[in-house]
């Protein structure tokens, strides 16, 4: 009874804070003619969000039931509540960074991660543009957390707390944040997590924390000479709603077909985005090693 409250109490506070700086962030920007958003942007957010709570809803179940029963077999018990729950968000937050990280490094997982990429748009509505297909396996990453001693049903809380923050950072209207720049993950690090340009590919991956991008070596700083360009380098330019979902996905068969290697036909599913058997496309890797050469 008391999980059921927390949650509703969760999402009866997040709601009206959503309502009211989307509308502001909306007026703001139109007042201002800034036309950071569009009503086609919008409504292909809110398919994508609906689409992925969906799933959310139906694979609950099984997400409580398997971390439940490695949670049986836990090793460490923390006794004090308040360690409990900091250790919960720290923990949580760098096992987070690790599943973005193999999102954005193996194109299997690219091709669900990469729709909430794909918008040419940087505004608090894309937040809410999910990575469809994530529930179906982002349980697999918190299994260390059921066997550190925490219990689904507080691992499942604080991934829809941090979420509010996670989604909170997507806007262009707050600058940088002073001292704060050194450890969370702010609107000013997150721009730069969704930029198309090679500098900032694949940069900034902490979802509350930014320290675990410092210590990996995957942080990069929003930098007024390099201004950020939103969407993909190679942006889509179907926006069917079964385009948006599954288009890297019919491009992963599409580059399949190219070669009669099974090691070939692996590496295009599995490899970075951009792998290429013949030098044809570049990863994101690559495009950086050429950048800095130049």
């Amino acid at each position: 009874m008391f999980e059921e409250f927390r949650e509703a109490l969760l999402i009866m506070i997040s709601t009206p804070v959503y309502a009211i700086v989307i509308g502001a962030e909306i007026l703001f920007s139109y007042f201002h003619q800034h036309r950071n958003y569009s009503k086609k942007g919008i409504v292909e957010n809110t398919y994508l969000m609906f689409l992925n709570m969906g799933l959310d809803i139906l694979m609950r179940g099984v997400c409580l039931l398997i971390l439940n029963f490695f949670f049986r077999f836990h090793f460490v018990e923390i006794k004090n509540q308040w360690l409990y729950w900091i250790v919960l968000l720290i923990g949580q937050d760098f096992l987070f960074y690790v599943l973005h990280y193999v999102d954005h490094y193996v194109r299997f997982f690219w091709a669900v991660h990469v729709t909430h990429h794909s918008s040419e748009e940087f505004n608090l509505t894309v937040g809410f543009r999910s990575s469809v297909f994530q529930p179906v396996y982002r349980f697999i990453y918190f299994i260390p957390l059921a066997l550190s001693g925490f219990e689904g049903k507080d691992i499942m809380f604080m991934y829809s707390a941090t979420q509010i923050y996670g989604i909170l950072i997507h806007t262009k209207y707050v600058g940088k944040l002073g001292p704060l720049e050194w450890i969370l993950s702010t609107p000013s690090h997150h721009r730069v997590h969704h930029a198309s340009n090679i500098p900032y590919l694949d940069k900034n991956m902490g979802m509350v924390l930014i320290i675990w991008d410092r210590v990996f070596g995957t942080f990069a700083e929003e930098r007024t000479e390099e201004p950020v360009r939103y969407g993909l380098t190679e942006n889509i330019k179907n926006h069917h709603p079964v385009h948006v979902v599954f288009h890297e996905w019919q491009g992963i068969a599409k580059d399949v077909k190219k070669t009669n290697s099974l090691k070939h036909k692996l590496k295009y599913m599995f490899a970075a985005p951009g792998w290429s058997h013949d030098g044809s496309k570049k990863t994101a890797r690559q495009l950086r090693e050429e950048y800095h050469k130049k």
